[in-house]
Parts: structure tokens; sequence; C-alpha cells
């Protein structure tokens, strides 16, 4: 498997392994716990790279990159938790300030919350979880998601870092 990656001001080289992508993103540091407001003063090209909270953990890593290729045809979703463009965060800031959900897609919603295991789209109210808000409202909008797929997404797509699993519940056939 061969990754490459567009090269910004603060972007990485390619990288020709997951190994090789794993120690890169590992070490980098422009994914931190911000409001979604930060977002402004980024440009569209930059990306948001590494953990924001805890160590990166290999095995964890590669369970969600493999579970997020189920999703490599929705562009919303992005292929890597550690590794997301700046233009893609901000446009799922703006879902969670346009996209209003009606009764039963609140309801969807409210039950992909409980079932995810941060409590919702990230551990603190930064920019990841306005961003994977908006995400939710336009997944669930659009795609006519439901809230064990939102939970799942929202789990597999969890930057913090850590070792945590999210097997409470099985993945969706699509």
């Amino acid at each position: 498997m061969i990754f490459y990656l567009v090269t910004t001001a603060n972007s990485v080289p390619p990288a020709n392994s997951v190994e090789e992508r794993f120690a890169i993103l590992s070490n980098s540091q422009t994914n931190y716990c911000a409001a979604p407001n930060f977002l402004a003063f980024k440009e569209d090209a930059e990306r948001l790279q590494g953990s924001c909270c805890s160590q990166m953990d290999f095995h964890r890593y590669i369970e969600q990159i493999e579970g997020l290729k189920k999703y490599s045809t929705i562009d919303v979703i992005p292929s890597d938790p550690y590794d997301i463009e700046v233009s893609l965060a901000k446009r799922l800031v703006s879902y969670a300030q346009t996209i209003q959900l009606n009764p039963q897609q609140q309801e969807v919603y409210d039950n992909a919350m409980k079932m995810s295991a941060e409590g919702g789209p990230c551990c603190c109210k930064c920019w990841r979880w306005t961003a994977f808000d908006g995400q939710a409202r336009y997944l669930i909008t659009e795609f006519n998601f439901n809230e064990k797929q939102i939970a799942q997404v929202w789990d597999l797509e969890d930057g913090c870092g850590g070792s945590g699993h999210a097997d409470h519940f099985e993945p969706e056939q699509t």
C-alpha cells in the first residue's frame, strides 16, 4: 500500500508504507484541541495532522484506516483520522451551522451520541466536535445514515490518539 500526501507548508512527504505514514503522523502536531474558529486562520490546503490528546497507537491506527475504507466513496468522511484537510474541516463546520435536523433525524443523532465511544463526535467541544457534528448532520440528511452508522464513523475517525476500541456494535453492511 502506498500513500501520497499533498505537500504544503505543514505537510509530510510521501509515505511508502503504513508504518512510515504512522511514524510521520504520530510526530505531527498541527491537530490540537482548539475552537472551530481557529480554522479561519488556516489555509484550505493545510492539513490537520497528528493526535490531539494521547499518543497514536499503531494497532488502533490500522483498525481505523481499514475501517474507514468502507466509506471511501463518501467525500465528507476522511480516509485518515490523523490527516484531515483544512478545507474539509471548514466544510463540515459549515454543515454544523446550516443543517437543521427534523425530530426523527435528531433522535438518530442523539442515539449516536449515546453509542459513540467518546459520547459524541469527539472527547471535547473542539474543532473536531463541531466538524464531525456537521458531518453527522450531512450523513443523516443526505445519506440516511442511522445511529449505528454515525457512531461507527465517529469512532473510526477519532483523532484523540490512544488505543480505544469501539467494539460495542456490529459494523453496518453497505
